[in-house]
């Protein structure tokens, strides 16, 4: 009766038995569909991953060739020379020969504009000439040779309905594989060339494995690039994309040894840990009972008693283990410390956790985001290629450390250079109305480790405030040693020459301490009170004035450190 009653369907230690049980036989029967089934999980997710990755890049290839197809039809429409090589140059030589050097210089233009081409032409088909960029170092024979397997296409083809040329189409010249698009007006063909190999460079960043392999293919499966693997039909998993700007296909081949190259050393720790529950679990059991179930019944009963709101009730001591006997008496410490803790602690971690969504709320900008974005794009309209690379450099660099800067202290040359990325994009956007300083007294304060975003916060604020079209604002930043009694700080003085805080700011700042802001305005200033009270307690100083001279004048003295010290 009494083993009965122990082990009734109430029992933990019943539970524990059977539940183990009920685990352990079911999945020795399932393990078989298992592996089938992973195998299969395993391989559709994989296809599914990498047929979307092939829509990717075949899409942005798409994308290439449709704006290269534009160019082609503009040119057809509006280029007037092309009339010119329809007739016999014998009729106008001069003008042929004009339109031919015009043709010629405007291809050599156009192609810096499509750098995802190899050639531009433009073929005579009356006067059996044809017009070609000059690519930078490519050798005249090569040239030739090109020249010539266009001229061999086109002739080829010459015979063509107009609407056969309305897609991007492969044509095999030697061992290499080109992709051609023409464009026909009367006997004048005008189209763009390029080498197969070269639309595959982005699908570099693809891991399929030592021998996955992605190859461009024709229509017929023929590869233009690579090398077809002889056995591909049973030992690769394949996933193809078809172009919807060409004739081709883009297939990418992953062997199944690398897609489940895990999966039996995976059945087999199955299998050990299967056998090896069996044998320990009466030992295992018993063990538990005796050392832990007891022990943490007896908590779990003052537990509930607690929760219930009776505060008076303790754990009383038993043999145990020496953890448990500790867990009893910091559990009765702690219930004799909740009722006077209790409120500081829920004001604290409601403090924190909203300290902690300001300053997430601060990491990224929208209407910073925004305005870089329109910057680039009103530079992209004057085609001003240069400050659109600066612009982008600089943006990605922002994010960048913005996406990283979870750590609690970075180095002062990484808050510099986030911030200077900041000040470059404000500066590019602001143009004259906006410039910069940044100083530092020497390079060993460049290694001193401060609070990330710290440097950058007031200056985005300097932006957000002080910057109008009216007048041109000036930022220094200033950084050096100071010598504070027997300690040694780092300064960090921000300054502007706008228009300052307002004395309603200031008198705001100086009274309320310790309050928490919740207005729209500067709060970033005191998210960073904040943030420094948390990290130095009363060990560093912010303070915010107005400068004589006019300007937000801040000054930030933290504890110098050159590692992240607790």
């Amino acid at each position: 009766m009494k083993w009965t009653h122990r082990l009734s369907n109430k029992s933990i230690r019943f539970k524990l038995l059977v539940g183990f049980l009920l685990f352990v036989i079911p999945l020795q029967l399932l393990l078989i569909f298992d592996n089938y089934y992973a195998m299969r999980v395993v391989s559709e997710q994989v296809a599914n991953s990498n047929r979307n990755l092939a829509a990717l890049y075949m899409d942005q290839i798409d994308r290439n060739l449709e704006e290269v197809d534009k160019y082609l039809r503009t040119t057809v429409a509006f280029e007037s020379d092309l009339i010119m090589l329809d007739v016999p140059k014998e009729v106008s030589s001069d003008d042929y020969y004009l339109a031919k050097i015009n043709l010629f210089n405007k291809l050599e233009r156009d192609i810096n504009t499509y750098k995802e081409m190899d050639y531009l032409f433009v073929y005579s088909s009356v006067n059996k000439e044809m017009i070609t960029n000059q690519p930078a170092g490519e050798t005249m024979d090569r040239l030739k040779e090109v020249r010539e397997g266009m001229v061999a296409m086109l002739t080829e083809r010459e015979a063509w309905p107009k609407h056969a040329f309305e897609q991007w189409f492969p044509y095999q010249l030697g061992d290499d594989y080109y992709i051609s698009k023409i464009q026909k007006i009367g006997n004048v063909y005008i189209g763009g060339w390029v080498k197969a190999s070269k639309l595959m460079s982005p699908l570099g960043l693809l891991d399929m494995g030592p021998e996955g392999k992605s190859l461009l293919v024709t229509s017929s499966m023929e590869p233009m690039t690579g090398m077809m693997p002889d056995n591909k039909g049973d030992d690769y998993l394949q996933v193809s994309t078809q172009s919807e700007q060409g004739q081709f296909s883009l297939l990418i081949l992953i062997p199944y040894s690398v897609i489940l190259e895990h999966l039996p050393f995976l059945q087999r720790i199955w299998y050990v840990v299967i056998l090896g529950a069996l044998i320990i679990l009466p030992i295992f059991y018993m063990f538990l009972r005796q050392n832990i179930l007891i022990p943490i019944n007896r908590i779990v009963t003052v537990m509930r008693r607690v929760r219930d709101g009776n505060l008076d009730q303790r754990v009383e001591r038993h043999p145990v283990s020496s953890e448990f006997e500790l867990m009893n008496d910091v559990f009765n410490s702690m219930v004799d410390q909740i009722k006077a803790l209790k409120i500081n602690v829920y004001e604290e971690k409601l403090l924190s956790q909203q300290a902690e969504l300001k300053h997430l709320q601060l990491q990224i900008n929208p209407h910073f985001f925004l305005n870089a974005l329109n910057t680039i794009y009103n530079l992209a309209q004057f085609r001003n290629y240069q400050l659109i690379q600066d612009m982008s450099d600089y943006l990605i660099q922002y994010m960048r450390f913005m996406f990283q800067n979870n750590l609690k202290l970075v180095a002062v040359e990484d808050e510099i250079a986030h911030t200077r990325n900041y000040l470059n994009i404000q500066a590019m956007r602001f143009q004259d109305g906006f410039t910069y300083e940044i100083k530092c007294e020497s390079a060993a304060l460049m290694k001193a480790r401060i609070p990330p975003l710290m440097i950058q916060t007031f200056v985005e604020n300097t932006i957000k405030h002080a910057i109008t079209m009216d007048e041109t604002i000036a930022l220094l930043v200033d950084i050096r040693l100071y010598e504070g009694g027997s300690s040694s700080y780092l300064r960090i003085v921000i300054r502007d020459t706008g228009q300052g805080f307002t004395e309603e700011a200031l008198e705001k700042w100086r009274q309320e301490p310790e309050a928490e802001h919740h207005g729209d305005r500067h709060i970033g200033i005191w998210n960073a009170r904040r943030r420094l009270r948390l990290l130095y307690q009363d060990k560093a100083q912010l303070e915010l004035s107005n400068h004589p001279d006019g300007g937000a004048r801040v000054e930030i003295r933290l504890p110098l450190r050159f590692e992240d010290q607790p």
